[in-house]
């Protein structure tokens, strides 16, 4: 089996030769070059066509977002970026990165031994399988429909992994105010769901904010499942919609679980709701947007032209959770034209 070729790019000597030391033990895997500079990481992509390149978004001369923008109109290639806590990964992202892991911070070498034996070797493997003309967000064509009607007993759950921060991104944009309540699941670290709420805040019409329990779902706003810790579920007190962010095990390798969430809606909500599983690898969400879709909900899946990664919803497709199957930019307005169609 051909392994994948990686160049591993850091201005930190010793953090290179860490990476490139532990990530050659993965027999999956093979550093090809390494490199400290977006200039010499230009050199190397050419000389070695590597299949992935771990980026630090930190580098001397020109930043790893603006190698970024300038490196993969030319040579399309999967970057993964290396990040510290900062909101800057997600102008990574919007640039045309796959994904991201948070660099360790401080001596723990317990997280730093996780860091380089796991987290790392698994999402440049998932990017080895990335589409990556798929992630740069396509431009939309919605016809609106106003909806006339109150929705404050209606719900839209949203559950996405890898490509999934701007596939959510091009599908709530399109969203007026008039949307009923939306809650989301991304696979992401804990602290960068906050960052990645305030982002799509400051971006959109509708309100988007990390969720805690007790938040209630009301139209025009988003709930983002906190990383973490907890699961978030829908539950109804009072005769309203909250959600509910509690601590649990790890369903399909997750936590925060797209499964978690879809179930508690077609158990809560079913037939008053609306399910959309977008970009990811696995099968997280499947087997909860077919208990929604046996619910009576109606169920979206992005289809694979558009998905960085046909995972999530192939799988939810295959087993026939999926009603219909859009492009990402056609989302947005079918999740209308269903709304609309409901309430008639």
């Amino acid at each position: 089996m051909r392994k994948i070729r990686v160049l591993v790019v850091d201005d930190s000597l010793v953090y290179r030769e860490l990476l490139a030391r532990n990530l050659s033990k993965d027999p999956a895997i093979e550093v090809v070059a390494t490199a400290r500079d977006a200039f010499e990481a230009r050199d190397a992509i050419i000389e070695h066509k590597p299949d992935v390149m771990t980026l630090d978004i930190n580098l001397p001369k020109m930043d790893g977002i603006e190698f970024l923008k300038k490196l993969l109109p030319q040579y399309p290639l999967p970057v993964v970026m290396i990040s510290s806590l900062d909101g800057k990964v997600f102008e990574a992202l919007n640039a045309g990165a796959v994904d991201f892991v948070v660099k360790p911070v401080g001596s723990d070498r317990q997280q730093l031994e996780e860091f380089v034996k796991n987290e790392l070797p698994v999402k440049i493997k998932i990017a080895s399988i990335a589409k990556i003309g798929n992630i740069k967000r396509t431009a939309a064509n919605v016809e609106r429909q106003p909806l006339s009607v109150k929705t404050e007993d209606f719900v839209i759950a949203i559950g996405a992994s890898t490509g999934g921060t701007e596939a959510i991104f091009s599908v709530i944009k399109e969203f007026g105010t008039d949307i009923p309540g939306v809650v989301i699941v991304q696979h992401m670290p804990p602290v960068f769901t906050q960052m990645y709420a305030e982002r799509l805040n400051n971006n959109c019409r509708v309100t988007v904010k990390e969720a805690k329990t007790g938040d209630v779902v009301v139209p025009g706003q988003v709930l983002i499942a906190p990383g973490g810790e907890n699961h978030m579920r829908l539950v109804k007190v009072n005769g309203r919609y909250q959600v509910e962010c509690r601590p649990g095990d790890k369903v399909n390798g997750h936590r925060p679980s797209v499964d978690v969430l879809f179930e508690s809606v077609a158990k809560t909500a079913g037939a008053n709701s609306l399910g959309i599983i977008l970009t990811g690898l696995g099968g997280d969400g499947a087997k909860g947007l077919l208990s929604m879709r046996n619910a009576g909900a109606y169920t979206i899946g992005q289809d694979e032209s558009t998905c960085v990664v046909y995972g999530m919803p192939k799988v939810a497709y295959d087993m026939g959770a999926v009603m219909y199957q859009e492009k990402l930019q056609d989302i947005a307005a079918k999740t209308y034209s269903l709304i609309n169609k409901i309430r008639k």
